[in-house]
Parts: C-alpha cells; structure tokens; sequence
C-alpha cells in the first residue's frame, strides 16, 4: 500500500526506522549496513528528511548520528501511518479487545529497531491469559496483515522488565490508554 504512494524504498525504510519507534537512532555507515544499501541513496534521503526537520542530527565521534524529531507537526501523523503500514493498529486492537484481562504489549526485535522484517514479535504482560485463544487469534491476524507474529507472555512486571532492559522496546498499549 505505501509502496505506491512512496516509491522509493529507501525512503520508506527510513520513514520505519526513524517513525515506528521515535527512539531509534541511526548513523549512515549503520543503516547501509542495516538496510544493505548503498550510501549514497541512504544519505540524500537522510538530507532531504532533515532539511524538511523531520529528522534531527548531532555529531558523536566522528558520526552525524540521526533520530526522528518529536517536536515536528507530522511526528505523530507518521508515527501513526507506520503503525497502520505495520499491521500493528491490529494486533493491538484484537488482541486487547479479545483477550481482556492485560496489563500491557510491547513491540521488541527488528520493528521496535525499525526494521521491517515481516516478524512482528511482542512482549505481553499479563496475569492469565488462554495460550490456545492467543495462538487462534495470531493465526488469523497474520494472514490479515501479511506478517508473522510472535509473543512471549509475562505474568508479572518484574519477569518483563528484566527483558526490556536488554533490548530496544515500544509500548503499543498500557491498561487504560490509547494507543502509544
């Protein structure tokens, strides 16, 4: 779908790593590598979304390290639209509205890193939850959004933060919130 609105790849690459997750962070030696890229095309589209202000830079070492500017009139407007192009509006809305009884989802791995890999993994905390229903659900999600979703189930805060700890993570949803 964004594919025929934005035609280049890169750009949308960019749009997923720096707007998915607003605390991803990238220098270009990094994302050619991440992205298998060649640097030129990487750095005309990094020029292009700072001079916009979309993106915002500061030297470290000797890298121009970038990250998405928060404070930019469309951040939440793209934030949002990466969440859709994802398929991760969904499975929030399915599985809180079907599950009942959690306390919180967390996206970890490639797309909390903004890296579309077409593995969706996520962190769920909650007391109970029925692990047949969950797989039955994520089943017929993953044909809807054309990815394939994993999840490691938490019962207590404590268990999940001592892996949240070690990894990139978003809170996609926190009981008695919208989504983040």
């Amino acid at each position: 779908m964004l594919e025929t609105l934005i035609s280049s790849e890169t750009r949308i690459k960019l749009l997923l790593k720096f707007f998915l997750n607003a605390g991803a962070r990238g220098y270009l030696r990094g994302l050619e590598a991440e992205f298998a890229e060649g640097s030129n095309a990487i750095r005309l589209e990094l020029n292009k979304f700072e001079k916009a202000g979309m993106l915002v830079s500061k030297m470290q070492g000797n890298k121009k390290v970038f990250s998405a500017n928060q404070s930019h009139p469309l951040f939440s407007n793209l934030h949002e639209l990466m969440l859709k192009y994802v398929g991760l509006d969904l499975v929030v809305e399915k599985v809180t509205s079907k599950l009942g009884d959690l306390s919180a989802v967390y996206l970890v791995g490639d797309y909390a890193k903004g890296l579309d890999s077409g593995i969706i993994d996520l962190f769920i905390l909650a007391p109970e939850m029925r692990h047949d229903y969950m797989q039955k659900l994520i089943n017929k999600l993953e044909m809807e959004i054309e990815r394939k979703i994993r999840y490691v189930h938490f019962d207590t805060a404590d268990d999940l933060n001592k892996y949240l700890i070690e990894r990139p993570h978003l809170l996609l949803w926190e009981h008695n919130s919208l989504l983040k």
